[in-house]
């Protein structure tokens, strides 16, 4: 199975890009994992909240497999524990082909991209930056991925 984090606009905070960077160099030790940035719209002044939206929709439909396993991270979603998280990974990696986790704009996500996901996580009650979201994620991930070997990276 690969794992491929599809996110809106790269991440401006280099102290971020360094963390999410050793994150995805230590995750890819234990599954294939990609990181795809899509680029931020240009001229948005013109675009409502809702039009901006519907032009990232369709830049990140693009990038859709038939077959894929789509999860947006989204406010609304299911929360996990850690070890939940792990678990529920874990039984993706038996099932999908091809798992994709989807960071939207700063608005959020359009109706397409909410009608073509298979589900959606929240990875906190609280709101955070997209740009931090992508670093807790990674987080994360590499958390499940040493949980699901055993290994002492995550304490009970």
């Amino acid at each position: 199975m690969k794992t491929i984090l599809i996110q809106v606009g790269k991440t401006t905070n280099k102290h971020f890009q360094t963390c999410i960077n050793d994150y995805v160099e230590r995750i890819i030790h234990y599954m294939p994992f990609e990181v795809l940035t899509i680029p931020e719209l240009k001229n948005t002044k013109s675009l409502s909240e809702e039009q901006q939206k519907q032009a990232e929709g369709e830049l990140i439909l693009k990038q859709f497999q038939p077959s894929d396993t789509v999860i947006l991270l989204d406010e609304r979603g299911q929360t996990f524990r850690s070890i939940e998280f792990a678990r529920w990974l874990s039984q993706k990696q038996q099932t999908a082909r091809r798992l994709i986790f989807v960071i939207g704009g700063p608005y959020g996500f359009s109706n397409a991209i909410y009608q073509r996901a298979n589900g959606q996580i929240s990875l906190s009650n609280m709101t955070f930056s997209h740009q931090m979201i992508r670093l807790i994620f990674t987080e994360q991930v590499y958390r499940a991925c040493t949980i699901i070997k055993g290994e002492p990276y995550h304490h009970e």
